[in-house]
């Protein structure tokens, strides 16, 4: 049987599957193909590894890679989300929280608004669209790439051989193949990470940001990788160009997070 839309999840924890993805996923109108990555034991090292695994299993015209902590928010998602990408044209992949060139700050630069975390609260990820946009990247939580755009490319295991980035550089790649990236206006609750802020201004000085040491060490392959096509990569995280040594860049990050941090705690509007 053919499906319009397959998709992937690779997963750690069961109840956290259930209860967001799966639940939701129940009471879709359409048809889709299924298939679950069981990594709890760490079979997979990476996630191109493992989503590559998935994506070759599929039968559909569109691969939906999603994080098991992401629920649809309508039992109309799927078919609304099938109806928008037919209508898109030169389609490499497509999400729904993408970073735009156009904007000073990441605040301008994001696209659509999204739930986050349990209480579910309305995340600022940036500007709520309404129609499907074209930016450059996108986060990963949820990655919708056509059967044939897969066929040609596939997400790159050697450049992103840990958890990070591994959309981002795809992104990037479709662009060089002449494709696009897209951001669709449909509505997900993604549970997402936790990040206390009584304690995120020392731990941000300390740590040198929040993220983790291989977020860096994988960003410098993917600007590495993608330099003589873009100067500037953006992201969720911030924006870091091509042509300035990484760990340069990740101090300059860390300063504007932290003064970020201190503006929201006084309740002013964030400057970087």
């Amino acid at each position: 049987m053919i499906f319009l839309i397959s998709i992937i999840c690779v997963y750690n924890d069961e109840s956290i599957l259930e209860e967001f993805l799966l639940k939701s996923l129940k009471r879709q109108t359409v048809e889709f193909e299924l298939i679950l990555i069981n990594n709890t034991s760490g079979r997979f090292k990476s996630a191109a590894k493992a989503l590559n695994h998935g994506g070759n299993r599929a039968n559909g015209n569109y691969i939906m890679f999603v994080h098991q902590d992401v629920r649809l928010c309508s039992d109309s998602w799927l078919e609304e989300c099938e109806r928008m990408l037919e209508e898109l044209p030169d389609l490499g992949i497509a999400g729904v929280a993408g970073i735009s060139e156009k904007g000073k700050i990441n605040s301008d630069r994001g696209r659509n608004v999204f739930l986050m975390r349990d209480p579910p609260i309305k995340w600022p990820w940036g500007k709520k669209i309404t129609r499907p946009e074209r930016v450059q990247t996108l986060d990963e939580f949820l990655l919708i790439i056509p059967m044939d755009v897969f066929d040609q490319l596939k997400f790159d295991e050697v450049t992103c051989d840990d958890w990070h980035l591994y959309g981002v550089d795809y992104c990037l790649s479709v662009r060089e193949l002449g494709y696009y990236t897209y951001v669709l206006p449909l509505n997900v609750h993604h549970l997402g990470g936790t990040f206390d802020v009584r304690k995120s201004i020392l731990t941000l000085i300390v740590n040198l940001g929040p993220l983790p040491d291989t977020y860096f060490r994988t960003l410098k392959k993917v600007l590495e990788k993608h330099g003589n096509t873009f100067e500037w990569v953006y992201t969720s995280v911030g924006a870091w160009t091509t042509k300035y040594p990484i760990t340069f860049q990740r101090i300059i990050h860390s300063i504007k997070l932290t003064i970020n941090l201190i503006f929201k705690k006084f309740g002013l509007k964030e400057i970087f």
